[in-house]
C-alpha cells in the first residue's frame, strides 16, 4: 500500500522538475561597429614647449563623453577608463560627441564621428588644461 501512494508522488515530482528545467540562451551577437580610443589631457607643462620635444606628453584621462545622433537625441553616455580608453558599440551612422566638463578647464571641443558597419572607428579626444 505504502508503494502506491509513492509511485504517483514520485511521478508527481518528476513532471514538476521537467518544467524547471534551464533552457540555454545564446548570448547575444557581439556588435561589431562603433567608436574606439583614448582620452588624453595636455599641455602637462608649462612654458613653450620645441617641437618634438616629448619630455612632457598628454596624459590619459577619465571623462564622461554624451554621444548624440543626428538630431540631437542623446543616445549614450560613456567614462572613459583610468587610461583614458574606451570601446562603444554604436550602430552604423553618424555622431556627435560632446566631452563633459564640471568646469572651464579641461575643456575638449565636440567632434563628429561617421560609424561605417563592420568597423570601430577611431577616436582621440584631448582635453585642453589650459596651460601654457
Amino acid at each position: 500500500m505504502n508503494n502506491t501512494i509513492y509511485i504517483p508522488i514520485f511521478i508527481m515530482i518528476l513532471s514538476l522538475s521537467a518544467c524547471n528545467q534551464v533552457v540555454p540562451i545564446s548570448p547575444s551577437p557581439t556588435p561589431s561597429s562603433g567608436i574606439e580610443g583614448q582620452v588624453t589631457k595636455g599641455p602637462m607643462c608649462p612654458g613653450p614647449v620645441a617641437i618634438g620635444d616629448n619630455t612632457c606628453p598628454d596624459q590619459p584621462y577619465q571623462a564622461t563623453i554624451s554621444v548624440f545622433d543626428f538630431s540631437n537625441q542623446l543616445i549614450t553616455q560613456f567614462e572613459s577608463d583610468r587610461s583614458g580608453l574606451f570601446k562603444i558599440p554604436l550602430s552604423p551612422g553618424t555622431y556627435l560627441l560632446h566631452p563633459e566638463s564640471d568646469k572651464s578647464l579641461p575643456h575638449a571641443a565636440d567632434q563628429t564621428v561617421v560609424v561605417m558597419e563592420g568597423q570601430f572607428t577611431q577616436v582621440t579626444i584631448i582635453y585642453d588644461t589650459g596651460m601654457r
